[in-house]
Order: C-alpha cells, then structure tokens, then sequence
C-alpha cells in the first residue's frame, strides 16, 4: 500500500491513511477541547471507546448534513459576514449530542459555541500539519 499517490501531477496522501490520520488528528483536537470545557461531558467507563465514536458521528455528520445546512444557510452566513458558520457547527456538535445520549453532553450554549470555533480553528491547524507532512514525505 502506498502511502502517497500522485495523480495528474497532483500529490495526495492514500485515502485510508488520510481518513485514519484525520480521526486521530480529531480524537486529539476533541480530547484537548473536552479538556478544557467542564461542561462538555464524555461517559467515563470506556471514555475512550465514547471519543472515538463521538468522532466517527462528527466525521459522518460533518460529511452529509453539514454540506447541506450550510448550502440553505448561505444567505444567512453572507448577511452576518460568515459570524453565523460556527452555528452551524455548533448545531453538528449538539446533533451528535442528542444521538449519544447520556454517554455525551453539552451542558451550556455558550461553551457549545466556544468549543464548536475552537474544534473548527484546531481542525484547521491540523490540516495545515497534515498537508506539511505530506509534503516533505514526498520529497
């Protein structure tokens, strides 16, 4: 298995290898935020087993509803500049909330948006490191 793929002079790391790095990359981000937060509640027996699968809906739910919330939110981002976009991850993380149950909860609104920019600012600082990786082992 090769690590990295070159297509049509584009350079792309093997999607298994991209997807594992991003759910590792994102357990991480997710474990520094809920670190941070008391409010953000993980179940504790297994908790590991909790942020892996808190992960796995995130990643599902960020690759299907989020493309289309925020296709039908376009002009209510365009008119706040962009300030209504981490909504719509707050609403991805309160979603997830809701479909785990007791084994995750988000006990106050405001560290939900909090967390909710922090996870999108993490992300994309890990992408940037990924992307960093890729290259150099490229070369």
């Amino acid at each position: 298995m090769k690590l990295v793929i070159k297509d049509k002079n584009k350079v792309r790391i093997n999607r298994f290898v991209d997807w594992c790095l991003y759910m590792l990359g994102y357990t991480l981000v997710f474990f520094i935020v809920t670190s941070l937060f008391k409010e953000i509640v993980v179940d504790t027996n297994y908790w590991y087993v909790w942020y892996l699968l808190v992960v796995l809906i995130l990643y599902i739910l960020n690759k299907t509803v989020k493309p289309i919330l925020v296709t039908l939110t376009i002009p209510i981002t365009g008119i706040t500049l962009g300030l209504f976009y981490p909504c719509i991850n707050a609403f991805i993380l309160k979603l997830t909330d809701w479909i785990l149950g007791s084994h995750f909860d988000i006990k106050n609104i405001w560290v939900l948006l909090i967390a909710a920019i922090l996870i999108a600012v993490m992300n994309f600082i890990m992408e940037k490191i990924i992307k960093h990786m890729i290259e150099k082992v490229h070369k």
